[in-house]
């Protein structure tokens, strides 16, 4: 019998729990068994009136603390996340359906990780003083207002606190939706935060699909909005937030290349395309999904990551020793089973996995496919999903040429012993956030975010505060005013 996780209620507003079950029903599936393990009620306009109520009201005593104050509570909630967080990776478990092997490292400890982060950096933002001869110029930063927070379902406890926590570090308050397919985890930092001296309003948090996120991005009173979701939604919100000029940030999707070529380390390769393709059951915005191996190790690799396939186990994904757990739905899993039959259809020589694994729940096994072309469906598309499609190249040029050939832009890894070569490679790659004998590390202290169609802005990191504050100058003229007449 799979376990409860009914919430004390769908939302978290003004420091307390909300409830109006006139909005829709949205039933939270245990993705390992598809059973029901919850249910929330889609904000009301009542419940999304509430929520930036209350920020707005909030948002001058917060804006007015001074920074180590604002520090000193999310570094303590950061602290309870960690004393928590096996509860808090169970809930995660439970919400997405990752293994628990995963959620207890990467999880509520990435999050706790951000909290801590912005909450030492808070107490040191400041301006800078201009001199101009005798006059003055000196800066002051200051927060946005309220931000709007939208999350994706594959991190949504991380997602949640890498934009609270520079939010909030600058002063802002925030309304978070999180995605309908995962609501409880966010819940929970809204409660730890509140324990953890935040005051009332601060961060708050609403239930509900597309329509909900709508209706908080386009309302007057929101100043910024930050989104990680697909290029679609992502399109949906930069061109509501532009009729209010509201500031954004949107950290989208990608089909990102990782090149493994023939001197690399074969074991560190392998292992990097296996944490780029089927760490979270393949659901990371960040894979490699195309992975260019070039010729003379290409039989070695596909050989090598064919045994170390043999690692995987699934299962229930609550038992520690599950390292491979379902896709998050019913929805993604057919998805993915779409593009796996797209693979084989236009001629990709299927290595490994290939189906649906015969279990309960919505397990697809970890696919791999050879022979895949620039062309094919599977690696232009984001399948979002456990399938590696292997592309053989010759030459660094035509390597680097064919990786960069995609509209996306967010990652890209290499993997080779040749420093000066994974440095010109690095630095070739059209990408936000590229790796050298490594991959899909996210690290709080390091920016994360996309070019092109992968979105702008960059969240975590000192960067991040850019985005959710604004510089005020202030001239100051120690000399009398001459003017023209």
């Amino acid at each position: 019998m799979t376990p409860s996780a009914q919430p004390a209620a769908s939302h978290f507003i003004d420091g307390a729990p909300a409830e109006d079950t006139c909005g829709a029903q949205i039933d939270c599936i245990y993705p390992a068994t598809g059973e029901k393990i919850a249910s929330v009620h889609a904000a009301t306009p009542a419940i999304i009136e509430q929520a930036l109520a209350a920020a707005v009201r909030a948002g001058a005593d917060w804006a007015a603390m001074t920074g180590t104050e604002r520090g000193r509570i999310l570094r303590r909630a950061a602290d309870l996340m960690r004393a928590r967080n096996h509860d808090l990776s169970v809930l995660e478990t439970l919400d997405t359906g990752k293994p628990y092997s995963e959620t207890s490292v990467a999880d509520a400890t990435s999050a706790a990780d951000a909290l801590e982060y912005f909450g030492g950096l808070a107490g040191s933002l400041t301006g800078e003083h201009i001199q101009l001869g005798q006059d003055w110029v000196y800066t002051r930063r200051e927060p946005l207002g309220v931000c709007v927070g939208i999350g994706a379902w594959n991190y949504p406890t991380q997602i949640a606190c890498w934009k609270a926590a520079p939010a909030l570090a600058c002063g802002n308050t925030m309304v978070f939706k999180p995605s309908e397919t995962t609501p409880l985890g966010a819940l929970k930092v809204a409660e730890i935060l509140t324990e953890a001296g935040a005051p009332p309003g601060v961060f708050n948090v609403v239930q509900g699909r597309g329509d909900v996120g709508a209706a908080l991005v386009g309302d007057p009173r929101v100043a910024k909005v930050s989104l990680t979701g697909s290029v679609a939604t992502g399109r949906r919100v930069a061109s509501l937030a532009a009729e209010g000029m509201k500031h954004v940030t949107l950290e989208l999707g990608g089909k990102s290349p990782l090149l493994v070529f023939d001197d690399a380390d074969l074991e560190d390769a392998v292992s990097g395309a296996i944490l780029g393709n089927f760490y979270s059951s393949g659901q990371v915005c960040s894979n490699g999904a195309r992975v260019f191996v070039q010729s003379g190790i290409r039989a070695a690799f596909l050989d090598r990551l064919a045994e170390r396939l043999k690692g995987v186990v699934m299962g229930d994904p609550l038992d520690p020793s599950v390292n491979f757990g379902p896709m998050v739905s019913e929805r993604q899993m057919e998805i993915v089973l779409g593009f796996i039959a797209q693979g084989k259809t236009e001629g990709a020589r299927l290595i490994a996995g290939g189906g649906r694994a015969d279990r309960p729940g919505y397990f697809v096994q970890p696919t791999v496919f050879a022979g895949v072309t620039d062309e094919m469906t599977i690696a232009r598309e984001e399948i979002f999903g456990p399938v590696l499609s292997v592309l053989e190249f010759a030459t660094e040029a035509e390597a680097v040429r064919r990786a960069n050939a995609t509209p996306y832009g967010l990652a890209a890894g290499v993997f080779t012993r040749d420093l000066t070569r994974a440095h010109r490679v690095a630095a070739a790659f059209q990408a936000g956030t590229c790796y050298i004998n490594t991959y899909n590390l996210a690290p709080v202290e390091a920016p994360f975010g996309g070019t092109k169609l992968s979105g702008v802005g960059r969240e975590n990191s000192k960067a991040a505060i850019d985005h959710y504050s604004q510089l005020k100058s202030v001239y100051v003229a120690m000399g009398r005013v001459e003017a023209p007449f």
